[in-house]
């Protein structure tokens, strides 16, 4: 969300924005090495990192995202009995109708529309303190009423003249007398209560398809900024905790099954401080940690990590969770330094804007990188909410709920989204939402859908992380994941370079593959494009990426191969107790469980099981009829790497005695099937 996050930037340089062009060959080519192993840092990828905001049903479809978020500014002061709210800072502190006089309306065409196409919704609950309110016959008021509170600097002139932004026209100086119920009106977690029990009685509980993320306000330590006409004063450590303790019991106490999400603070300051020291630093022009007086209170502790470590104490003694994912905002800024103190999610693509838009993804992940902004600090913000969270609340979830690399219409943009994507599922983030949804005809929104839907039918990127490393990520990142749905290996190369094509060499290690793989590319033509599939021999090949570019590699996997008696397709199976050759009894009286069932030893090669890969059996009848059978042991025959045995049996009871065709599926790619005989 764009708002005050310039309060400490130095003026602003001239700046010449320069359109990039990207040309496939429009710079020679820069050789890079990417080496992929299967059998490292593997975990699974949440598929709800692939958020978005205020997406539309035909958005969500497209992109094949999962969660949605209503967020932002005016959702801090909802009324949800009235159905209307204050837009605050962002639009004239106006409180405005929302379109109906039904109660809750707007949220639950939200959620109305997301769960037409499966997606997940994500809800504000105001914890500030105060909602709006409307005038006779629903109709506008202001916070600031320049008839009430005199001239001020800038105000409503085309559709409410009477609202104006809260600074006085004489110095720029802020209003600090405004009466609060002018356009608002007090209300408590009681009062939020009630609309979670509304949400649940039209929509059900968590459990059984109704609403599951209530997020706990949004950006409290910029309320004195945003929402300055009814909470003038930062809010402390203190307030915080007791908000979330307090609303988000009102939201278990009426959905068990519900998440409650937070604290959603806008940036690095807000991490570490309370609102409350932010503005007082501001106000006294000190900016030395030590004489903040919030932290002093609270043992000189940051403020997140003294948020998260009072509730988990609270939910400890009390038995009842109070949260359950830990958020934050995260956006880029400039740098002073390279004379771009503007933020880098503006539509600045200069060459200087642009490499360092490259660079600024490390913020999220790399523990060396100092961001060049007015932070001058390293920052790696997924690495450092994770540590928080696994030391003073073990077992939170973890968000990065708004976020934004900006240049949307621009092909920098897009490479800088597709590096993000990566970045979370790479450092197992649990969620994120984009701030907001792009339009879909730019190069950001086709970014995004090559992770989710690159090919038009729901085909995406792997969900399971597997280890992929190269050189120099701020010219070229790379990002790898194992589908489980169908084997393949997934790869994401992203060419950040502005000029320079690359010319990879990709190395594969621990994984098995048919030596083809399929390629998708979108470049600054603004098309995802099926380019030829590149076809190889043994564990590495070699593929030129254009400058700024997004190129997805989907390499078939091999299939598991059963083995089978010469020059027959019967399968090489034994009885694993008594060794017996097919054909095979359905049971072994001498076999030592307690069912006597047969356990039938299979061998199979390009088997290379990894933790987490599925693997299962199954056998068809003569009448193709399929039966599931058990898996009960995979591993490598001793002094046979390249063999692996597989250990199966069938249901209980089994089927009709006969011929069976066998085959296994390893990450759903299914073998060859071989034949065995079942005797009674």
């Amino acid at each position: 969300m764009r708002l005050i996050r310039l309060l400490f930037l130095l003026v602003a340089l001239t700046l010449s924005v320069t359109m990039l062009r990207n040309r496939v060959g429009s710079a020679q080519s820069t050789a890079v090495t990417i080496n992929i192993d299967a059998a490292v840092n593997r975990h699974y990828i949440n598929p709800n990192i692939y958020g978005v905001a205020f997406a539309s049903p035909a958005q969500l479809a497209d992109l094949n995202s999962p969660l949605n978020r209503s967020g932002g500014n005016a959702t801090s002061q909802y009324n949800w009995q009235c159905n209307c709210d204050n837009r605050g800072s962002d639009f004239y502190f106006e409180s405005l109708d929302s379109g109906s006089s039904t109660p809750g309306k707007l949220n639950d065409d939200f959620i109305a529309a997301n769960k037409s196409v499966g997606a997940d919704s994500m809800v504000t609950i105001p914890s500030i303190g105060w909602v709006a309110k409307l005038g006779p016959n629903r109709g506008k008021l202001a916070s600031y009423s320049i008839a009430k509170y005199g001239p001020q600097k800038d105000n409503d002139k085309l559709y409410f003249p009477d609202a104006g932004n809260g600074l006085r026209q004489s110095d720029g100086s802020k209003i600090t007398n405004n009466d609060p119920n002018d356009a608002n009106i007090p209300v408590d977690a009681a009062f939020q209560q009630g609309w979670v029990q509304h949400l649940v009685t039209r929509w059900g509980t968590a459990a059984n398809g109704g609403l599951r993320y209530y997020l706990m306000d949004n950006e409290p330590s910029l309320w004195c900024e945003t929402h300055r006409d009814v909470h003038p004063v930062g809010p402390t450590m203190e307030e915080i905790k007791n908000a979330i303790i307090d609303y988000g019991a009102k939201v278990k106490a009426t959905d068990p099954t519900a998440l409650v999400v937070g604290f959603e603070e806008w940036g690095w300051p807000a991490y570490m401080y309370s609102g409350f020291d932010w503005q007082w630093a501001g106000q006294h022009n000190n900016y030395n940690e030590a004489s903040f007086p919030d932290r002093s209170a609270h043992s000189g502790m940051d403020y997140s990590p003294w948020v998260l470590d009072q509730i988990k104490q609270h939910d400890v003694q009390t038995g009842k969770r109070s949260l359950d994912v830990f958020t934050v905002h995260w956006y880029p800024q400039g740098s002073q330094a390279l004379g771009l103190p503007g933020e880098a999610f503006s539509n600045d693509v200069s060459p200087q804007m642009s490499q360092l838009r490259n660079r600024s993804t490390r913020s999220l992940w790399d523990p060396n990188y100092t961001d060049p902004s007015w932070i001058n600090r390293k920052v790696f913000v997924i690495p450092r909410i994770r540590a928080w969270v696994n030391q003073y609340y073990p077992g939170l979830q973890t968000g990065v709920t708004e976020y934004n690399w900006g240049a949307e219409g621009f092909i920098n943009g897009a490479t800088a989204q597709a590096d993000v994507y990566g970045i979370f599922g790479r450092e197992g983030l649990d969620l994120a939402t984009r701030w907001t949804t792009p339009d879909a005809s730019t190069p950001t929104y086709k970014a995004m859908k090559m992770y989710r839907n690159y090919d038009g039918s729901k085909s995406t990127f792997g969900d399971i992380s597997v280890s992929d490393s190269v050189p120099d990520p701020d010219n070229l990142s790379s990002f790898a994941a194992i589908r489980s749905k169908d084997g393949a290996l997934t790869v994401m190369v992203i060419n950040k370079s502005l000029t320079a094509g690359a010319s990879a060499t990709i190395n594969l290690a621990n994984f098995a593959t048919r030596g083809v793989s399929q390629v998708w590319q979108l470049t600054s033509a603004n098309t995802i494009a099926r380019l030829a599939d590149v076809n190889f021999s043994g564990t590495s090949f070699s593929l030129s990426v254009p400058a700024q570019s997004i190129t997805l590699l989907v390499i078939a996997g091999a299939a598991p191969t059963l083995q089978t008696e010469p020059n027959l397709q019967r399968a090489l199976a034994l009885d694993s107790v008594n060794l017996l050759h097919d054909p095979l009894s359905f049971t072994n009286p001498n076999n030592f469980s307690a069912d006597h069932r047969t356990r039938i030893t299979l061998f199979a090669g390009n088997v290379d099981l990894n933790p987490g890969d599925s693997f299962t059996a199954q056998a068809e009848d003569a009448q193709n009829n399929p039966y599931p059978l058990q898996v009960e042991y995979v591993g490598k025959v001793p002094g046979y790497d390249w063999l692996t045995q597989v250990v199966v049996s069938f249901p209980d009871p089994p089927p009709a005695a006969g011929d069976y065709r066998l085959s296994i599926s390893l990450r759903g790619v299914q073998s060859n099937k071989a034949a065995v005989t079942m005797t009674p």
